[in-house]
């Protein structure tokens, strides 16, 4: 299925070439098509955030595991294959091939936020920080409960030694998926450091 600005490219070439009636109704039928898909996802997502918020520990890694198959089905066999790409790349440490592909997703794919997400997550593991915070925030702009994007922004305040700033963004993480063992763990370190500091 296409994307948001190829469907308003392809809206504007019927338009352009079909008498006024037609037009309307391609228009209309384009607007509607391109909302279902939306629609669908987010009533399954908004059950699985649901689920999510009362979950128990094992129950958490099942949702979790359905959340990150819904975000990462772009509707393009050929958005999901660079998706892939980018991911085995990443897993095999070729930071730069992954970056390769997924900045070629993003590219064609701008309403994606998981290749956001997905080229942020490249960029960190490149030790690029400046570019994988303003991929972070092209993520959380796109899915503002994208609790990966948060977690992995938790990490980069903390290396960049603001802990206070960090312990917003994870609890903020925990606000979205209260079972992140690792954003609890941080959590709980820098409170406690917090703590020591205070004394």
């Amino acid at each position: 299925m296409a994307f948001p600005a190829a469907r308003a490219t392809l809206a504007r070439e019927m338009y352009a070439q079909q008498p006024f009636p037609l037009r309307i109704v391609a228009a209309i039928v384009l607007i509607f098509l391109s909302c279902l898909p939306v629609a669908a996802q987010t009533a399954k997502l908004d059950a699985l955030f649901a689920d999510l918020a009362t979950a128990d520990e094992r129950q958490a890694v099942r949702i979790e595991s359905d959340i990150w198959r819904e975000w990462s089905r772009s509707g393009s066999p050929a958005f999901d294959l660079l998706l892939e790409r980018g991911r085995k790349a990443m897993e095999q440490g070729d930071y730069e091939v992954a970056i390769q592909h997924l900045t070629a997703l993003t590219d064609h794919a701008p309403e994606f936020a998981e290749g956001w997400n997905a080229l942020a997550t490249a960029y960190f593991q490149n030790g690029d920080l400046g570019p994988s915070i303003e991929d972070i925030q092209r993520t959380l702009a796109l899915n503002p409960r994208h609790f990966g994007a948060l977690s992995g922004f938790g990490v980069i305040l903390e290396e960049l030694d603001r802990p206070e700033q960090a312990l917003a963004v994870y609890r903020a993480a925990l606000a979205i998926h209260p079972r992140l063992q690792a954003v609890l763990d941080a959590v709980k370190r820098l409170e406690e450091k917090a703590a020591g500091q205070a004394l």
